[in-house]
This record gives structure tokens, C-alpha cells and sequence, in this order.
């Protein structure tokens, strides 16, 4: 009986321990992924400025 709780603990500890071990890893998996989004939404407003520029200069261009 001693034994089978012993070997309950460890199994017990570590599920703990890789419970803990995914919460880690969760947490720095939605830190990389908000990361990601803030570039992202950077990057569409800078292309969405270079669009209107490239309009600009287009509508300037003489015609043929």
C-alpha cells in the first residue's frame, strides 16, 4: 500500500510539473502572439500609407 502511494506521488508530481511546464509555455505563446499582432497591425497601417502615396504619385503622372 506504502508503494502504491509513493508511486502515486511521483505520478501525481509530475503532472504537476508538466502542468506548470504548458502554463509556461501558454503564457509565452500569447506573449509572442500579441507581439506578432502589434507588428502586424504596424505593418498594414505602413503599407496602407505607402498605398496612398503610390496613388498620389501615380494620379501625377502625365498621361499618354
Amino acid at each position: 500500500m506504502e508503494a502504491e502511494l509513493a508511486a502515486l506521488e511521483q505520478k501525481l508530481a509530475t503532472l504537476i510539473a508538466h502542468t506548470r511546464a504548458l502554463r509556461a509555455a501558454n503564457e509565452d505563446l500569447r506573449a509572442r502572439l500579441a507581439a506578432a499582432a502589434e507588428r502586424e497591425s504596424a505593418l498594414e497601417s505602413r503599407m496602407r500609407v505607402a498605398a496612398g502615396r503610390l496613388d498620389a504619385l501615380i494620379s501625377r503622372m502625365p498621361a499618354e
